[in-house]
């Protein structure tokens, strides 16, 4: 049982760095490429944040809770713990910041990418969906933070 629940736990403790240094490398990356004004840089880095927030992001937004479940389980934490609750309503909420993210991370590279074909600028609606991108990043890397105290001390 204690290997199977330090596996679970390394797991969970990755999944964790996963998906806090995916969104902060992709936050990065996107906003330096904005920076640059060039509509084929933009959509180059677009177009593997999208991959990026596929292939690590989404797994470990899956992974997450399940680890977390079954390491609760296994230690006999109650799911009516605060700690426990708490952390699922921010878990839910950084999901509910995320989810248009990836929505919008995939209409900039379209439009970045169309810009670049045509050798134009950006329409504004890119601009504009840069900004709420941007604003959105804000809460979910606060509550991620949250989660981690919320998981480190146990309240």
């Amino acid at each position: 049982m204690t290997q199977l629940y330090l596996t679970l736990k390394l797991f969970h403790i990755l999944g964790a760095a996963v998906l806090f240094g995916t969104g902060l490398g992709i936050a990065f990356f996107m906003f330096m490429a904005h920076r640059t004004g060039d509509p084929a840089a933009i959509a180059h880095t677009a177009r593997i944040v999208v991959v990026a927030d596929a292939l690590f992001t989404a797994t470990a937004v899956v992974l997450q809770p399940l680890t977390g479940w079954a390491l609760a389980a296994m230690a006999g934490y109650s799911t009516a713990n605060f700690w426990i609750k708490a952390t699922l309503v921010l878990y839910i909420a950084v999901g509910v910041c995320w989810l248009p993210v990836v929505w919008l991370q995939l209409k900039m590279r379209n439009m970045a990418a169309l810009a670049a074909r045509k050798r134009t600028a950006l329409p504004a609606r890119y601009h504009r969906y840069f900004r709420i991108w941007f604003y959105l990043g804000w809460p979910a890397f606060g509550g991620v933070l949250a989660i981690f105290i919320l998981m480190l001390w146990k309240p």
